[in-house]
């Protein structure tokens, strides 16, 4: 099935073999409610992790039945970040959700070379999902939090993720477009130096599963009218699935104004790890949790 709204992950899910989200340091109403309602909505199964009398009291209080969940208690902040690694690492959880646990600790637990999540040579980004009403399909994105300005070989391995999650949609051949502020190739722009690189290696075989395009300017990438004006052509122009941003403020900007400016919803997570993690914040509406948690157990392997 192919997915064309954020909803229709939810139907996917209810029908496939659950996984297992583990929490980490999941002792606040934010998290546990988020991963009870995942539950309900038959997305996944849930691990807590945390402060068992913590779970229990926030479980009462907002009426929570405590028995959906399993709890492994962990009262301490850091300690409970790498016990949730460690049970996905022992095979008892398919993806990850931060806690109450801070982003750094979190992080740590994740790069930890000894006990973490990543392997040899394996590059941490972050994948956004977007579903915005003046576009006529989802648009998965990269990256807009984590690498700051990639570098060529960051750039395949966020090309590579945006692909994986776009196939884990039911896009079949995923449309890439690389952007840049114009469609020509400038050599005083590395953006543009780097999209038509990539593009000829995608053209090559060495980027495999999509299609790749670019440079290509916003407009081309997604309006098939300014790409007929401007005389683009190929299989991506107008039409694209991924887009891939040339940094991180390019990106972020984007991001921000898809939800702010055109009212879109979005699912995210973070990538690169032996599974996917979700990254969620207080500030994230029940909708987004949801779909990064649904995004996370679509993906996971």
């Amino acid at each position: 099935m192919k997915i064309t709204k954020l909803d229709q992950m939810f139907e996917v899910l209810k029908s496939s073999k659950k996984k297992r989200l583990v929490a980490a340091y999941a002792n606040d109403e934010h998290s546990i409610s988020a991963v009870s309602m995942a539950i309900d909505l038959e997305l996944v199964e849930g691990t807590l992790v945390g402060d068992e009398k913590e779970i229990e009291k926030v479980c009462a209080e907002h009426g929570i039945d405590i028995k959906k969940f399993n709890i492994v208690h962990e009262p301490d902040e850091m300690k409970a970040a790498l016990k949730a690694v460690e049970l996905i690492n022992n095979g008892e959880g398919n993806l990850l959700m931060k806690g109450l646990v801070s982003t750094d600790k979190y992080m740590r637990a994740i790069l930890d070379k000894e006990k973490g999540l990543m392997s040899k040579g394996a590059v941490l980004s972050h994948v956004t999902v977007m579903e915005n009403p003046n576009y006529h399909k989802l648009l998965i994105v990269g990256d807009v939090a984590i690498l700051p300005a990639p570098e060529l070989p960051e750039k395949i391995a966020i090309i590579n993720y945006l692909i994986h999650t776009a196939k884990s949609l039911g896009i079949e051949k995923p449309k890439v477009a690389i952007i840049a502020a114009s469609e020509l190739v400038s050599v005083k722009m590395p953006a543009c130096i780097d999209a038509a690189i990539l593009s000829k290696m995608a053209d090559r075989g060495q980027i495999k599963g999509g299609y790749v395009d670019g440079p290509l300017a916003l407009d081309v990438a997604i309006d098939m009218e300014s790409a007929e004006i401007k005389k683009v052509g190929g299989n991506v122009a107008g039409d694209a699935d991924c887009l891939l941003f040339p940094n991180i403020e390019s990106g972020n900007v984007f991001y921000k104004a898809n939800t702010k400016l055109a009212g879109g919803e979005q699912g995210a997570i973070v990538v690169g790890a032996r599974v996917p993690a979700v990254l969620s914040s207080r500030g994230d509406s029940t909708k987004t949790k949801l779909y990064s948690i649904a995004l996370a157990a679509l993906t996971a392997r």
